[in-house]
Protein backbone atom coordinates (compact mmCIF):
# COMPACT_ATOMS: atom_id res chain seq x y z
CA UNK A 1 0.00 0.00 0.00
CA UNK A 2 1.32 3.57 -0.89
CA UNK A 3 2.02 6.14 1.57
CA UNK A 4 -0.25 8.62 2.17
CA UNK A 5 2.35 11.35 1.87
CA UNK A 6 0.03 14.45 2.28
CA UNK A 7 -1.59 13.19 6.13
CA UNK A 8 2.55 12.42 6.72
CA UNK A 9 3.16 16.19 5.63
CA UNK A 10 0.42 18.02 7.57
CA UNK A 11 1.61 15.52 11.07
CA UNK A 12 4.80 16.74 11.11
CA UNK A 13 5.63 19.94 13.22
CA UNK A 14 7.78 22.88 12.42
CA UNK A 15 11.30 23.43 12.92
CA UNK A 16 10.29 24.91 16.61
CA UNK A 17 7.25 22.66 17.37
CA UNK A 18 9.79 19.93 17.26
CA UNK A 19 12.01 21.11 19.35
CA UNK A 20 9.75 22.09 21.79
CA UNK A 21 8.47 17.99 21.89
CA UNK A 22 11.33 16.16 21.80
CA UNK A 23 14.60 17.71 22.57
CA UNK A 24 15.34 18.63 26.56
CA UNK A 25 17.43 22.11 26.99
CA UNK A 26 21.08 20.64 26.24
CA UNK A 27 19.78 19.25 22.66
CA UNK A 28 17.90 22.78 22.31
CA UNK A 29 20.88 24.82 22.99
CA UNK A 30 23.03 22.45 20.66
CA UNK A 31 20.55 22.91 17.44
CA UNK A 32 20.58 27.10 18.25
CA UNK A 33 23.93 27.15 18.69
CA UNK A 34 24.82 25.33 15.27
CA UNK A 35 21.59 27.94 13.79
CA UNK A 36 23.92 30.86 14.92
CA UNK A 37 26.78 29.50 13.48
CA UNK A 38 25.34 29.33 9.49
CA UNK A 39 24.81 32.15 6.71
CA UNK A 40 23.92 31.80 3.22
CA UNK A 41 25.49 33.86 0.49
CA UNK A 42 23.96 36.52 -1.77
CA UNK A 43 23.94 34.38 -4.04
CA UNK A 44 21.94 30.98 -2.30
CA UNK A 45 19.38 33.85 -0.72
CA UNK A 46 18.57 35.41 -4.08
CA UNK A 47 18.49 31.23 -5.82
CA UNK A 48 15.53 30.21 -2.83
CA UNK A 49 14.11 33.13 -2.96
CA UNK A 50 13.83 32.85 -6.71
CA UNK A 51 11.85 29.31 -6.22
CA UNK A 52 8.10 29.74 -7.69
CA UNK A 53 6.65 25.80 -6.99
CA UNK A 54 5.71 25.38 -4.18
CA UNK A 55 7.94 21.94 -1.85
CA UNK A 56 6.87 20.31 0.82
CA UNK A 57 9.88 18.84 2.37
CA UNK A 58 9.74 16.03 5.25
CA UNK A 59 12.35 15.74 7.34
CA UNK A 60 12.63 12.20 9.68
CA UNK A 61 15.06 13.35 12.38
CA UNK A 62 16.25 13.07 16.13
CA UNK A 63 16.76 15.89 18.66
CA UNK A 64 19.46 13.76 19.87
CA UNK A 65 21.46 12.61 16.82
CA UNK A 66 24.57 14.65 16.02
CA UNK A 67 24.17 14.15 12.08
CA UNK A 68 20.54 16.37 12.75
CA UNK A 69 22.30 18.93 15.21
CA UNK A 70 24.71 19.50 12.28
CA UNK A 71 21.95 19.37 9.61
CA UNK A 72 18.53 20.78 11.00
CA UNK A 73 19.34 23.41 11.26
CA UNK A 74 20.66 24.48 7.35
CA UNK A 75 17.38 22.90 6.65
CA UNK A 76 15.82 25.33 8.96
CA UNK A 77 17.30 28.49 6.89
CA UNK A 78 16.62 26.82 3.09
CA UNK A 79 12.75 27.26 4.81
CA UNK A 80 13.14 30.76 6.23
CA UNK A 81 15.13 32.01 3.18
CA UNK A 82 12.41 30.65 0.47
CA UNK A 83 8.60 31.21 0.95
CA UNK A 84 7.59 28.23 -1.07
CA UNK A 85 9.68 25.57 0.58
CA UNK A 86 8.47 24.34 4.22
CA UNK A 87 10.09 21.86 6.07
CA UNK A 88 8.46 19.58 8.39
CA UNK A 89 10.14 17.50 10.99
CA UNK A 90 9.12 13.57 12.11
CA UNK A 91 10.64 12.20 15.39
CA UNK A 92 12.17 8.98 14.04
CA UNK A 93 11.31 6.94 16.75
CA UNK A 94 7.92 8.34 16.82
CA UNK A 95 7.15 7.79 12.61
CA UNK A 96 4.65 5.42 11.38
CA UNK A 97 6.81 2.36 10.79
CA UNK A 98 5.60 2.12 7.28
CA UNK A 99 7.52 5.50 6.44
CA UNK A 100 11.05 4.24 8.40
CA UNK A 101 10.38 0.98 6.17
CA UNK A 102 9.96 3.33 2.88
CA UNK A 103 13.18 5.73 3.86
CA UNK A 104 15.42 3.39 5.00
CA UNK A 105 19.14 4.38 4.00
CA UNK A 106 21.65 0.88 3.03
CA UNK A 107 19.18 -0.76 5.02
CA UNK A 108 18.88 1.14 8.35
CA UNK A 109 16.50 3.78 9.79
CA UNK A 110 19.09 6.69 9.58
CA UNK A 111 18.91 10.29 10.02
CA UNK A 112 18.28 12.84 9.24
CA UNK A 113 16.36 11.99 5.41
CA UNK A 114 14.26 13.97 4.13
CA UNK A 115 11.56 13.20 1.55
CA UNK A 116 10.96 15.81 -1.46
CA UNK A 117 7.33 16.46 -1.79
CA UNK A 118 5.85 18.80 -4.82
CA UNK A 119 3.01 21.15 -3.91
CA UNK A 120 0.15 17.96 -4.19
CA UNK A 121 2.57 15.77 -2.25
CA UNK A 122 4.06 13.72 -4.68
CA UNK A 123 7.40 12.52 -4.44
CA UNK A 124 10.28 14.14 -6.14
CA UNK A 125 13.19 12.28 -4.53
CA UNK A 126 14.89 11.28 -1.15
CA UNK A 127 18.38 12.95 0.65
CA UNK A 128 19.82 11.97 3.54
CA UNK A 129 21.33 10.84 5.82
CA UNK A 130 24.63 12.63 5.15
CA UNK A 131 25.65 14.75 2.49
CA UNK A 132 28.89 13.47 0.21
CA UNK A 133 31.06 16.24 1.94
CA UNK A 134 30.27 14.38 5.27
CA UNK A 135 31.25 11.37 3.73
CA UNK A 136 34.60 12.21 2.05
CA UNK A 137 35.58 13.48 5.67
CA UNK A 138 34.24 10.47 7.49
CA UNK A 139 36.24 8.27 4.84
CA UNK A 140 39.43 10.21 5.35
CA UNK A 141 39.68 9.85 9.21
CA UNK A 142 38.06 6.06 9.37
CA UNK A 143 38.58 4.09 12.33
CA UNK A 144 36.55 6.98 14.26
CA UNK A 145 33.04 6.90 16.04
CA UNK A 146 30.39 5.74 13.32
CA UNK A 147 27.65 8.92 14.27
CA UNK A 148 28.81 11.98 14.55
CA UNK A 149 28.03 14.37 18.14
CA UNK A 150 27.33 17.35 16.83
CA UNK A 151 29.90 18.54 18.98
CA UNK A 152 33.48 19.68 17.17
CA UNK A 153 36.30 17.86 17.24
CA UNK A 154 37.81 19.42 14.56
CA UNK A 155 40.98 21.60 14.04
CA UNK A 156 40.11 24.81 14.10
CA UNK A 157 38.87 26.38 10.23
CA UNK A 158 38.16 22.48 9.05
CA UNK A 159 34.27 22.75 10.27
CA UNK A 160 34.07 26.28 8.90
CA UNK A 161 34.93 24.49 5.37
CA UNK A 162 32.83 21.65 5.95
CA UNK A 163 29.83 23.32 7.10
CA UNK A 164 30.07 25.25 4.33
CA UNK A 165 30.00 22.79 1.83
CA UNK A 166 27.49 20.61 3.60
CA UNK A 167 25.35 23.33 3.17
CA UNK A 168 25.70 23.90 -0.56
CA UNK A 169 25.02 20.30 -0.85
CA UNK A 170 21.72 21.03 0.77
CA UNK A 171 20.61 23.91 -1.52
CA UNK A 172 21.85 21.88 -4.38
CA UNK A 173 19.05 19.38 -3.21
CA UNK A 174 16.59 21.55 -2.98
CA UNK A 175 17.14 23.48 -6.07
CA UNK A 176 17.47 19.96 -8.00
CA UNK A 177 13.51 19.27 -6.28
CA UNK A 178 12.46 22.89 -7.60
CA UNK A 179 13.52 22.66 -11.22
CA UNK A 180 11.94 19.10 -10.79
CA UNK A 181 8.92 20.87 -9.97
CA UNK A 182 9.13 23.88 -12.30
CA UNK A 183 9.86 22.00 -15.44
CA UNK A 184 6.96 19.06 -14.71
CA UNK A 185 4.70 19.40 -17.59
CA UNK A 186 1.75 18.72 -15.25
CA UNK A 187 2.37 21.40 -13.08
CA UNK A 188 3.15 24.17 -15.81
CA UNK A 189 -0.38 22.91 -17.44
CA UNK A 190 -1.80 23.57 -13.93
CA UNK A 191 -0.10 26.75 -13.42
CA UNK A 192 -0.20 28.09 -17.43
CA UNK A 193 3.67 28.62 -17.58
Amino acid sequence: MPLDWPTLFNSGLSYEDFLAKYANENQKERWSAKLRTLSLSEDQKTLLASFTREMHVLCLSGAWCGDCVDQCPMLQLVDQASPNIHVRYIDRDDAPDDLKEAIKVCGGNRVPVVVFLNEDDQVTGMYGDRTLAKYRQMVEKLGGAACSTGISLHPAGEMDALTTSVLAEWIDQFERHQWICRTSTRLREKHGD
